[in-house]
């Protein structure tokens, strides 16, 4: 039984799908580490729109997502970047998925946290921006869930220097209701965030951001650090003040940053998590056992998937999470909003299809190959 992939060069390689998945079972949350996986929304495949138009959901599919990763003992990080936030999702959108995930949770007795920004306006005035991010944090404050204060596009292309951030941050946690999660998006993954907390210097900014916490450690229950760069991650958990976690947001090196070292740990709130969601949980559920070295061997050969799907252009890895959904049975359909399933290529398709499959991630092997062939024959490949 074999199928025959696309190579970057245009060649056909065989290959031979495995025939059973990795065996994983639903469990209880997790006591070593504080764990959220960044969820993709499923679109409607039969809407008429386009991709300028406003997302067309699936809440059913959306929603039946989340309970998937929620029986698996994750924590849910919603209307984030890997749900399209800024690229196909605006804000009326992620504000109906915030309130229906929001009451899923409350439902099923989920942990969900979700995205806070400014994504109703495309700029303005400093005043203006704060308007913007109150107006989501009371939503998100209301419907019950916990606030992750994301970057923002608009204030990253107003503010004229650090005294701006450290004005609008101090201001948004004066008012939390409840600690927040504060969230350093990098520019691979947003090059509108380029220079975030005023200055293209990363050390510079660093300082900026441990001054915004410094100044509010009781408002902040921790940070999410999407930089790709585990020594600077390391590095800025150490100097955090006692009580603020890190949770890790870095897709390339996520493993060695849970496990930690001797010093400390990382959390986790990652877009890989998505596709790797039970395979994950159990591996930190071996974590939790204090069995550091199981841990490491489960999740480490998953970074070859995680390094393929965000690979350059980084912000395009929700088109690769919405594939694996499809070929893993989680939906119908290979549709995204914003028509973002056309962002990666056959031939990357074809290798994310095969390192998911060793991994053993499909829970329905032949599905996951039909599936397969079909995109194939789509494309004209005729075998």
């Amino acid at each position: 039984m074999t199928i025959h992939l696309p190579a970057p060069d245009g060649s056909l390689r065989a290959y031979e799908p495995r025939t059973e998945p990795f065996a994983v079972t639903p469990g209880i949350p997790f006591t070593s580490r504080t764990v959220f996986s960044a969820a993709h929304v499923v679109a409607d495949p039969f809407a008429d729109t386009n991709p300028d138009a406003p997302a067309a959901v699936d809440w059913d599919a959306t929603l039946a997502f989340r309970r998937h990763l929620w029986a698996h003992g994750l924590g849910v990080a919603e209307a984030m970047d890997t749900a399209q936030r800024g690229m196909g999702l605006d804000w009326a959108g992620a504000a109906e998925l915030i309130r229906r995930s929001a009451a899923e949770a409350r439902a099923v007795g989920g942990r969900i946290a979700c995205g806070v920004g400014t994504d109703q306006i495309t700029g303005g005035t400093l005043a203006e921006i704060r308007a913007a991010y109150e107006e989501q944090l009371a939503l998100v404050e209301e419907s019950g869930a916990q606030a992750i204060l994301m970057a923002s596009r608009a204030l990253a292309a107003t503010a004229t220097g650090p005294e701006d951030y450290l004005d609008v941050y101090g201001h948004l946690l004066r008012q939390a209701a409840e600690p927040v999660v504060l969230h350093w998006l990098g520019p691979m993954f947003d090059p509108a965030l380029a220079g975030y907390w005023g200055s293209a210097d990363l050390d510079a900014a660093t300082e900026t951001f441990l001054e915004v916490i410094a100044a509010h450690p009781d408002k902040v229950d921790g940070i999410k650090v999407s930089l790709l760069d585990a020594q600077r991650e390391v590095d800025l958990r150490r100097r955090l003040p006692q009580g603020v976690r890190c949770y890790t947001g870095d897709d390339f090196n996520y493993p060695e940053l849970i496990a930690g070292d001797e010093q400390g740990f990382s959390h986790a709130l990652l877009g890989i998590f998505d596709p790797l969601g039970p395979l994950a949980a159990e591996a930190v559920r071996l974590l939790d056992t204090g069995d550091t070295a199981a841990f490491r061997g489960l999740l480490d050969p998953t970074v070859e998937l995680s390094r393929h799907l965000f690979q350059t252009p980084t912000r395009f890895y929700k088109t690769g999470v919405v594939f694996l959904a499809w070929l893993a049975g989680h939906q119908t359909h290979f549709t995204m909003v914003g028509g973002l399933q056309s962002a990666r290529s056959l031939p990357h398709f074809a290798h994310a299809y095969e390192l998911a499959d060793g991994l053993g991630l499909f829970p329905d092997p032949k599905l996951a190959e039909d599936r397969m062939k079909t995109l194939l024959a789509l494309y004209g490949v005729a075998r």
